[in-house]
This record gives C-alpha cells, structure tokens and sequence, in this order.
C-alpha cells in the first residue's frame, strides 16, 4: 500500500491530514496482508456463480410458470434467501398467481391479503400500489422497474416476499422466517415440503458462503491499514452466535462485534447502537467506505433519530452483521436491498478517536 491509497478525508487541515497519514503508516499500525492464493496454490473463485442455485425438479418445472420461475430465481438470487422457498410460497398462496380466488388480482380477500404472494395490505406499504421513489413503511417493491411496488404484480410481490423472508431468517433460519410469513406450523411444514418437490437435490439447501479467501480482497482494499486490522477482526468472527449484550470472544450482539473490532486495532468507540450512533461522522449514502458503519430502523428500542441495529461496511453494498438470535451466525450480508437504513457514519473521524491514533503513534516512537 503507498501513501496514495490513505484515504481518511478527515477535515482538521493540511496538517492534520498529514499527521493522520503518518499515524496509518506506522509500522505499528502496519498489518500483513494476506495474499490471493487458496490452499491448492490457484486464486479462489469469487465469482457470484450461477452454481449457487438449486436446479429445479422435473416436478418444479412443470408446475412453475416459466416466468415466474425466472422470477423466483432471480430475487432469491439477489437478497439470498432460497428461491425454491420463495417458488413454494407462491404455490402455497396462490398457486403462482393461477388462483381465481379474491384478492388474488384485485381486492383483498377475508384476512386482508392480496396478489400472488398474498401480502396484507398494511404490511405491504398502507395501500396496493406504492410509490417507491418515497418512504415506504412496508416491503412494498419495485422488481420490474417501473417506480411502483404493486401487490398484484409478480416480479414487486416475489421481490417484496424475499425480503420479508430475509429480513425474518432466511435462508439459514428459514423456518422461523417462514412462520413469521404465516404464524402457523402446519404452513411452514407444507411449504417446506413443497420447496423440497421443486428442488432437483429434494432438499431445501441453504446457499454456500463464499471462500474464505474470497475476503482477502475485502482487507487488501481497505482504505487504511488501520481499516484492515478492524476488517480482519471483524470477519474472523463469522459463524459465532449472536447474544445480546456480547462482546466476545465466543459471542456478540450486533453493536458487540463492531466495539471489539475497533478495540483489536486500538480504538475505543462507544459500546452499544445507541451510543455509536452519534459518536462517528455521518457519511452521504453512496460515500460509505469499509470500516464505516451501517445503522437501521430496527431492533428494541429503535425510534426517530434512535436506530437500533447496526452492521459494519466490509465493501460498498456488504457488511458483516450479528443480527438477531434466530437469524443465524455472524456473516457478511448485503445492505443496499434493505428499505429500513437511517444512516451511515464513520467512527474513524471523531476526535477522540484522531487522538487516539496520535497517542498510538506517540507510543511507537
């Protein structure tokens, strides 16, 4: 890495950006990083590859529409949850849309559902057609690009049913986000036997984690030497549960994780959402770099200005995130699909935190 790559932007002046380079650069703040090579000696396949997805049954194809099959495929691809669940919600509900039954293409029927994933209206957005371009209260989705998340139409439905499914589990815990999609267990039994039938394998498999060599290119890319030492901790954590109020070694809650990373490079940064929330700089959505933080409209005790989950920016789009108890290990997930993000911020330019870079730098003189 060379000096050209320090990437800070901290507003303290010329010589305040220089003193902050000086401090990135030391040898104590200095890691190694890995290199690009996987245990056969080849550079790791990193490729988001179609291999991911399970080939449908001869059962699933002659059962499916064609496009809703493609469209089944390509959201569960896309939020990563697994389309053969997505493909037997949409049998289970409305038999992909073939269903003459109310509520199916216009209306809603007795409960208050409608359109081929059978969403409730408040839970959609308040209304069936939903400008997306606007706050949405809701998963009300815009899949075929025209601006609106129409409940009655497949690729918005299918997209809007992927992320509720995502949001509640999916696709580790998929059952639990399957009993949160209809509060019965009979119906979470039906669909899973159903996505079963419409898998080649017969089994509902969830998707592989990328290698973990694949993340060598997350740390070799930070912005600073100081980000990869946070990146490094922060990814050797995945697979570890969530526990609420953890903060390591054998598990962390969502804010947990992000204190101990910053604290195995150094720094001290608040210990909880609450409190790292006003602590970094905030940063304009599309300016997010790694070792950034993510916050969300979620989590107890979250309100107006008062976000109650946060993830850690590993690469523009991803983040590794110790969500809930129920919604599987630590892991790197994707952010930008989720319509609940309050803010970004970056810890790494509050002034406590700029002196204690320079206290590091004194100390290794």
């Amino acid at each position: 890495m060379n000096t050209s790559q320090v990437r800070i932007g901290v507003a303290v002046g010329v010589a305040g950006v220089l003193l902050l380079a000086a401090i990135i650069m030391s040898p104590l703040l200095m890691t190694s990083l890995p290199a690009f090579i996987s245990g056969d000696g080849q550079p790791p396949d990193c490729t988001d590859s179609g291999a991911r997805v399970q080939e449908v049954s001869d059962k699933g194809s002659a059962d499916i529409p064609a496009d809703y099959l493609e469209l089944y495929k390509k959201f569960g691809k896309k939020i990563g949850v697994q389309w053969t669940i997505l493909a037997a919600v949409g049998k289970r509900e409305t038999d992909h849309g073939r269903s003459n039954l109310p509520g199916v293409k216009s209306g809603t029927n007795y409960a208050g559902a409608a359109g081929p994933m059978q969403f409730l209206i408040s839970t959609w957005g308040g209304k069936a057609r939903v400008p997306t371009s606007s706050q949405v209260n809701g998963y009300a989705s815009d899949g075929d690009g025209d601006g609106i998340g129409d409940i009655y139409n497949p690729a918005d439905a299918i997209l809007g049913a992927a992320k509720m499914l995502k949001r509640n589990g999916a696709p580790e815990n998929v059952r639990q986000a399957l009993f949160v999609y209809n509060r019965a267990w009979w119906y979470v039994d039906q669909v899973v036997e159903i996505a079963k039938g419409y898998a080649k394998s017969g089994d509902v498999e969830v998707p592989p984690q990328a290698e973990e060599a694949c993340d060598e290119p997350l740390v070799e890319a930070a912005p600073s030497q100081i980000v990869a030492r946070i990146l490094e901790y922060a990814l050797a954590q995945r697979g570890k549960p969530y526990l609420w109020g953890a903060t390591g070694p054998d598990a962390f809650d969502c804010s947990g994780v992000i204190y101990a990373a910053y604290r195995a490079a150094g720094l001290s940064i608040p210990r909880t959402t609450f409190g790292q929330w006003p602590f970094g700089v905030k940063i304009s959505a599309g300016s997010e770099q790694a070792g950034d933080l993510v916050f969300f409209n979620a989590g107890p005790g979250t309100g107006p200005n008062r976000p109650g989950h946060v993830g850690m920016v590993v690469s523009k789009g991803k983040m590794v995130e110790a969500r809930c108890r129920l919604c599987g290990p630590i892991k790197v997930t994707t952010y930008q699909d989720r319509d609940n993000i309050m803010g970004f911020t970056r810890p790494l330019q509050n002034p406590d935190v700029l002196d204690q870079l320079q206290k590091l730098q004194n100390a290794s003189l």
